[in-house]
């Protein structure tokens, strides 16, 4: 049983490397599919999510919770909420990394934790370690030294920050599995998208079928590129510990943040410099308070884990 347990610990490990592997190599992708704009990307990426994991559904035959989720308003409502939020986070993520701002956009996920756990105060009415506080202290100063680095707030950093934090509250609320949650997000998303596309191609400015079969068979894959990780991340996350997990996600903004940097030869001026080094000494101050309140004996807990717990990043 301990072998087998092992076992199933590195499988669940190489999950979770490919799972934030792939997100955070992500930005590789979305220049390939120029001159497609960011709202045509967008789209292609709502259509063909619901058909790949519709398709994958379909194979192993998981369709009972559908049926439950259809039964409930309120879950079902919340699904929407989940749809448009992360319809917002998708966008500004593809715009971001287009427009030359793959630094800034690494930093949204860079300061998720620390939103995550500040909208914990101020929407659950948590209570914070002192620890968390200090770290998140250090976050709005990081964000300060920030704003005047770019003469104005980091905005997509914030809006990604922002709405992928949302998105886990809500998902966390709708308590469905990451597949069927993602194809319950995208089933809300695809009229709309689809509607899109179509009123795109009758005026002339689609690209899907203008721009050779290379261009169209990467749009069509925008599907496997939302779903694939999201496919791992479900793996990992069944077997190896939320601390663990926690500790993955920063994997991604670091790989972006690298992309943006050392590929996309963004530029790093100081005070952007000293503002990111705030944010890491944030993150390593949730983190190691996390990972020291995780390995205490079980006792009540006043605080929430979300500094070390992260939902799938259906981002990226």
């Amino acid at each position: 049983m301990a072998g087998t347990s092992k076992s199933e610990g590195r499988i669940g490990l190489l999950n979770g490397f490919a799972a934030y592997g792939m997100w955070g190599l992500v930005p590789l992708f979305w220049p390939l599919l120029k001159p497609a704009g960011a709202t045509e990307i967008l789209a292609h990426r709502m259509v063909w999510s619901l058909a790949f994991v519709g398709v994958a559904l379909l194979v192993v035959r998981r369709w009972a919770w559908a049926g439950e989720l259809l039964r409930q308003p309120r879950r079902l409502a919340l699904v929407v909420i989940a749809a448009a939020v992360i319809t917002v986070n998708w966008g500004v993520y593809i715009w971001a990394v287009n427009s030359g701002h793959v630094v800034e956009a690494s930093l949204g996920y860079f300061i998720n934790p620390l939103v995550t756990i500040a909208m914990g105060v101020l929407i659950l009415k948590e209570r914070l370690r002192p620890a968390q506080w200090v770290a998140v202290g250090v976050g709005l100063a990081a964000v300060l030294v920030l704003t005047i680095g770019y003469g104005h707030p980091p905005w997509i950093s914030l809006c990604l920050a922002f709405s992928f934090a949302t998105y886990g509250l809500v998902k966390k609320k709708v308590n469905l599995g990451g597949v069927e949650s993602l194809t319950a997000e995208t089933a809300v998303q695809f009229l709309p998208a689809l509607a899109y596309l179509i009123w795109l191609s009758a005026h002339g400015h689609a690209t899907f079928a203008t721009e050779g079969t290379g261009h169209a068979a990467l749009l069509a894959s925008t599907g496997v590129v939302t779903a694939l990780p999201l496919v791992c991340f479900g793996a990992a996350a069944i077997r190896v510990p939320l601390s663990t997990l926690g500790l993955l996600q920063y994997l991604a903004p670091v790989f972006q943040f690298l992309l943006g940097v050392v590929y996309f030869d963004e530029a790093m001026p100081p005070e952007r410099w000293a503002g990111f080094g705030l944010v890491w000494l944030a993150l390593v101050l949730l983190t190691a308070d996390a990972w020291r309140f995780a390995r205490r004996p079980k006792r009540h807990v006043e605080v929430t884990e979300a500094s070390m717990a992260t939902p799938a990043p259906a981002d990226a």
